[in-house]
């Protein structure tokens, strides 16, 4: 299966609300059959965790989200995300049983804003400029998708990278 882009993973995941990793592992699987495509299991963990570390996706535990998660977490669009549908990906509100779902938006940015300062810590105390540069953008995003300010971390950020 050709592998789906951060933003067509959480187009997927927009469908729901949320989804836990195996529902959208299970989402993936099924796109990938009505393609007539394989689709490795590694290929798809990596792609969801990627998504995840670039704020794409973001991951909350499940009490965060109002309906039930078969899992402790659950997988809602990240701030860096522009959702947009995979090919046939209209049809996996038929093919998966997920129940409704909302998610707690508060909690979603807090705990965005919680990671951001966290990875923050670890990029300036590593000195790694790279990272900085990626977290920086995530911290305008994270501001721009949910009530946080996140100006002392992005300080911090400039100060490394400048």
């Amino acid at each position: 299966m050709e592998e789906a882009t951060h933003d067509e993973l959480a187009g997927i995941v927009d469908l729901f609300d949320a989804l836990s990793r195996g529902e959208l592992q299970q989402a993936l699987v099924e796109l990938a059959y009505r393609r007539g495509a394989d689709v490795r299991e590694a290929v798809v963990d990596e792609a969801i965790a990627e998504a995840v570390r670039e704020y794409y996706l973001v991951e909350l535990d499940a009490d965060a989200v109002d309906g039930s998660v078969a899992a402790d977490e659950a997988l809602i669009v990240g701030p860096a995300a522009f959702p947009m549908l995979p090919a046939e990906g209209e049809d996996l509100p038929h093919i998966l049983d997920v129940p409704d779902r909302s998610v707690d938006r508060a909690a979603a940015a807090a705990r965005v804003a919680e990671r951001l300062r966290a990875e923050t810590d670890t990029a300036v105390e590593a000195g790694d400029e790279a990272r900085a540069d990626t977290l920086i953008d995530a911290t305008y995003d994270a501001e721009a998708w949910g009530s946080v300010d996140l100006t002392a971390t992005r300080d911090r950020l400039l100060s490394l990278v400048d």
